[in-house]
This record gives C-alpha cells, sequence and structure tokens, in this order.
C-alpha cells in the first residue's frame, strides 16, 4: 500500500528532513539515501521501519535542511585533482567542467568518524518514528478508501444475485417447452410417457441447478467482509476469496441457460475485476 511520510527535525545543531515514501510489496523492500553522519545509525533505521511498516517497497531520504555544506572540503585533494585534470585537458584537448569532475572524486569530502551519544541516538530516533507515524495515517487513509470500495462492490454483486431468483422459475418453463417443442419436431410427443418425460426433465434440470453455486457465492462475499474487517494485513487472503468468487460466478454462467442471468453474471464479472484491481494494491 503506498504511503507518505514527512518530518522536519533538529539534530545536533543542524535542520534534517526524513522523507519516506512506500509503496506496495509482500516484503520489506527498504532503500536509504541519507548523509554520512547517518550511517553509524543505519541498523536503528531499519529496525523502526520494519517494526512499523513490516512490508512495502519503502524510500528512505535524509538530507540537511542547512544552508551550511554538510562536509568540509579537503581543499588539498580537490587541488590536486584539480591540477590533474586540467593537465589532461590539455594534453588531450577536451573540454569539460574541471570543478564539478574534481568533487566527484574520492576523499575530496574530509569524512571524520561520527560517534554518537546514546541521547543523540535517542533524538534522533523519536523524530523518525514520527516521520513513520505519518506514513502509518497516510496507510490508513488509504486503507479506508480501498475498504469503501471493497464494501460497495461486495454490494453490487449481492444485489445482483438477488436478481437471479425471479428468471430461475422462467428458465425452467422455458427448458420444459423448449424440450417438448424438440419431440414435436421429431414427431414423437404422442410416443412419449408422460410420466418418464417429467422425471427426465427433472433429472436435466438437476443438472443446471445453481442453487449451490448461490450458497457459495453468499458465503464467500461473506467471508470477504468478515475477512477484511477483522484482520489487519489481509490483502493475500482477500486474493484468494476474490478467486474463488470468480469460480462461482463462472460456474453460474456455465448452467445458466438463460439470457437474463447470462447478462447478470456478466455484471457481476464487471464488479469482481474492480474488486482484484484494488487488491493489487494492498497485497
Amino acid at each position: 500500500m503506498t504511503g507518505f511520510g514527512k518530518h522536519t527535525f533538529q539534530w545536533r545543531g543542524k535542520r534534517y528532513v526524513a522523507e519516506i515514501k512506500t509503496l506496495n510489496s509482500r516484503q520489506l523492500d527498504l532503500t536509504l539515501r541519507i548523509p554520512a553522519e547517518f550511517r553509524p545509525l543505519e541498523p536503528n533505521i531499519r529496525k523502526l521501519t520494519a517494526d512499523y511498516l513490516l512490508r512495502g517497497k519503502v524510500d528512505i531520504t535524509i538530507h540537511s535542511d542547512s544552508q551550511e555544506a554538510q562536509l568540509p572540503i579537503n581543499e588539498e585533494v580537490l587541488m590536486l585533482y584539480l591540477e590533474y585534470f586540467k593537465k589532461l585537458s590539455h594534453q588531450f584537448g577536451f573540454q569539460t567542467d574541471l570543478l564539478q569532475a574534481a568533487i566527484r572524486m574520492p576523499d575530496v569530502f574530509a569524512q571524520t568518524p561520527v560517534e554518537h551519544s546514546e541521547e543523540d541516538i535517542f533524538s534522533f530516533e523519536k523524530d523518525f518514528t514520527i516521520a513513520l507515524e505519518y506514513v502509518i495515517k497516510h496507510r490508513q487513509a488509504e486503507g479506508s478508501a480501498h475498504t469503501k470500495e471493497f464494501e460497495k462492490e461486495i454490494s453490487a454483486i449481492r444485489f445482483l444475485l438477488a436478481q437471479i431468483e425471479p428468471f430461475e422459475k422462467e428458465r425452467i418453463d422455458r427448458i420444459r417447452e423448449r424440450l417438448k417443442n424438440s419431440l414435436i419436431a421429431l414427431g414423437e410427443e404422442t410416443l412419449v410417457d408422460q410420466n418418464r418425460f417429467e422425471q427426465e426433465l427433472i433429472y436435466y434440470l438437476e443438472k443446471l441447478d445453481i442453487t449451490e453455486e448461490k450458497v457459495r457465492l453468499t458465503n464467500h462475499l461473506d467471508y470477504f467482509i468478515e475477512t477484511m474487517s477483522n484482520e489487519e494485513y489481509a490483502g493475500r487472503k482477500l486474493n484468494f476469496i476474490a478467486q474463488e468468487i470468480g469460480r462461482e460466478i463462472n460456474t453460474l454462467g456455465s448452467k445458466a441457460n438463460h439470457a437474463g442471468i447470462q447478462k447478470i453474471v456478466v455484471q457481476m464479472k464487471d464488479e469482481l475485476e474492480k474488486i482484484k484491481e484494488q487488491i493489487l494494491n494492498i497485497l
């Protein structure tokens, strides 16, 4: 599920901004872009992120909001690179921005070992947690929107399922009439035992009976709502239930033998596709 959190905080005399973006993923896939002074805190960042977000493709960026440079420049090393690049430029005749090339070279920025006190670590974790909580709030808002959409689409399938019932008696009468007309066309109506005809008709209609499919479909719809309401991370399970809903709808269509029911089945499939698309955002 997508999410976003941003928090500006003061730490060791400088102002920083922590930004966290998340996309849907079945596991925790973490990408960090942090200044050198936060590298010793990387294990803390990873643990807090795993504890709060559990899973998702998570992109974390921390950068300074202060005007001063983050790291002091090692002027001696920089001048050596500049002289060297200047020499190469004259020798081979190429044109480039020497300064831009030089500052990308190793050891230009003087990096000194950073040690953090327990107070520093506590302060950072407190502020970073605030950014994580913003992400969770964003996810919860999106989850509420998905919940409303799921409820709407499940209700639509329930409504469509109820619309099948008026067609069922009509369907039986049509099948009976069609079989009789077939016998008449063959000139064998007077030779057919009426009781036997009724028995064969019942057997044929039992094969086309959709009562069990309707019951199972209703149960799956109930289970979908129950799972969505009671389980915090239900995306994968909802996906399985949606597959079962699809199987029952397909069986209804194959047994329908009625244009009106077939039309309803198509509408059900349309609503189910909407559900499947939404589930992709929460797997």
